[in-house]
């Protein structure tokens, strides 16, 4: 059942701007270079919450080269244009060096409610994530279908730390990003509902309340989203290298496609199971790839390395009915190199361990953020 169906996808990408001199976040964003991004790339480049901040929102793509393809056009694109008006365009979790207090929200009447209702809460989020859609057949629960892809979202967010540093000083978390988002009402693992009719009615209570205006004010770390038929998968930091990201949406594709075509295969839920997966989201936050899993049958805990290598054992089928075997090539050496929250960790003691001043070692984090940002592929690239 539904082994024709595609699985169409799309991604949604955040990014920061910066200072090339200080490498700290840029206060004031011309809107000169929005307007630029648009005369270029159309829809394709959107604002954010903050000044500093850009998206970038994919086509629909049906098949995962066409998505790297594209992205990295796009991310270059932008990068040059950013460097046209003096700034640096990259991609992490959250800035190594960055004055949140100085921030300041696009002015959009979206943005400004939220800063209004959320004070400093707002202003601190000064984060960056990677966003991806996957198209569901009709007739298919999405919120069904939540229910059995939520127990794998900590491996997710794993593999795509890129927020160990906040305000010049490393964290010990290897996504900060998560930690400070959970300051948000309305975010990290959904409840269990027992179907989208019982959602609606959750969200309907929350309007009537004053609480959200609609879904979309539900920022949870997945959701069934608002405008598309799909569902998003919100949990990961945005990935500094773009062929990370292409990866990781390729698997979360292959995942819905699995628990699509194969339901019977998902964990059972029990009174227990959204704590668990909580849990492994803490876990996912602070270790990463190093973490330690707790099982949701009561097993002994197990390496987040070896939850995904099988997972990727479990989604073979999919994989290569969609093609996206060589996408998921790169998680298994995503496994083996790590993650950006790695590379910027190890960048930061390597300068500091040759003489470097702690905002010296950060601008070359930065630095390396930016080169890779635009490259997209080199894990191992270093700046000048």
């Amino acid at each position: 059942m539904h082994d024709d169906f595609a699985f169409t996808f799309g991604i949604e990408e955040e990014f920061f701007l910066a200072h090339p001199k200080s490498r700290s976040l840029a206060t004031h964003v011309p809107a000169s270079v929005l307007r630029a991004c648009r005369r270029r790339f159309g829809d394709a480049v959107a604002p954010e919450l903050l000044r500093s901040q850009v998206e970038l929102v994919s086509p629909v793509f049906d098949h995962h080269a066409q998505a790297l393809e594209t992205m990295t056009r796009l991310r270059r694109g932008v990068a040059e244009i950013a460097i046209e008006k003096d700034l640096r365009l990259f991609a992490a979790g959250t800035p190594p060096i960055a004055a949140w207090g100085e921030q300041t929200e696009t002015p959009k009447a979206r943005y400004r409610g939220l800063m209004d209702l959320f004070q400093i809460v707002g202003r601190r989020n000064v984060l960056c994530g990677l966003h991806v859609h996957v198209a569901v057949p009709a007739g298919v629960d999405r919120v069904q279908l939540m229910n059995r892809v939520m127990p794998w979202l900590p491996a997710f967010l794993a593999l795509s730390t890129s927020s160990p540093i906040w305000n010049r000083s490393p964290t010990g978390l290897m996504s900060y990003r998560q930690a400070a988002y959970d300051e948000w009402p309305r975010t990290g693992i959904p409840d269990h509902f027992r179907d989208e009719a019982e959602y609606a009615r959750f969200v309907e209570l929350l309007a009537a309340g004053g609480a959200a205006k609609d879904a979309s004010f539900l920022w949870w770390a997945i959701r069934p989203a608002l405008r598309y038929p799909t569902l998003e998968l919100r949990i990961c930091d945005v990935c500094t290298r773009v062929v990370d990201a292409v990866a990781i949406a390729s698997l979360y594709r292959c995942l819905v496609s699995r628990m699509v075509r194969h339901p019977e295969t998902a964990a059972a839920w029990t009174p227990f199971t959204r704590r668990l997966i909580d849990e492994n989201r803490w876990r996912a936050k602070r270790s990463g790839l190093e973490a330690e899993f707790l099982t949701l049958d009561g097993q002994p805990p197990m390496a987040c390395r070896t939850v995904v290598l099988a997972l990727l054992d479990d989604i073979a089928e999919d994989a290569a009915r969609l093609g996206c075997e060589p996408a998921l090539a790169r998680i298994r050496r995503l496994l083996d190199e790590g993650t950006s929250a790695h590379f910027q960790i190890k960048l930061f003691e390597q300068r500091r361990a040759l003489g470097d001043s702690v905002t010296q070692a950060m601008q070359y984090v930065v630095d390396w953020l930016v080169a890779a940002t635009y490259a997209g592929t080199d894990s191992g690239a270093l700046p000048p």
